[in-house]
């Protein structure tokens, strides 16, 4: 299954569907007081609530954050990872109620998170959905609007990631 349409994904609008980002891996008003406990509650939505995927990912996601922060600047943080024995990538999105130190580049509080995970055999696919995101994000009026957003609104916010 592909997400991405080829030849030219950097020329175009990705859609992201619901294999990828559906409601049940979207969290709002999350009350998470640390990095550490960002990412328990990422890995939790992006296993489907299957605590022994979630343990994985939650060291997958760990041992990528000791590699260097995922925390860009504005508020935002993109903690991904490669995981064996996953078929499709996953995204889930969490926004805090109050900002967590993440290490960001701009040593700001983080509150809203987008946190990625991608099968282990596909390097290229998250090196450019990652770019998107960073992209999205890096947008101060996509950013505010998911931090105003419904779940709903935030589902297709994040469904439609310009190129």
């Amino acid at each position: 299954m592909a997400l991405i349409s080829e030849p030219h994904f950097f020329e175009q609008t990705i859609m992201l569907d619901e294999r990828f980002i559906n409601l049940d891996a979207i969290r709002l008003n999350d009350d998470s007081s640390s990095k550490k406990r960002v990412l328990e509650q990422a890995a939790k939505l992006l296993s489907r609530n299957d605590s022994d995927l979630a343990n994985d990912i939650f060291d997958r996601l760990l041992e990528r954050e000791r590699l260097g922060s995922t925390g860009l600047a504005g508020g935002v943080a993109l903690p991904h990872a490669r995981m064996p024995g996953i078929e499709n990538t996953r995204g889930a999105f969490i926004r805090l109620d109050e900002g967590v130190d993440f290490d960001a580049l701009d040593q700001q509080p983080v509150d809203l998170i987008f946190a990625l995970m991608v099968p282990e055999d596909a390097p290229d696919t998250h090196l450019q959905i990652l770019a998107k995101l960073a992209a999205l994000f890096g947008d101060a009026t996509k950013a505010d609007a998911l931090r105003k957003a419904s779940p709903e609104g935030a589902l297709d916010l994040l469904q439609h990631v310009d190129a």
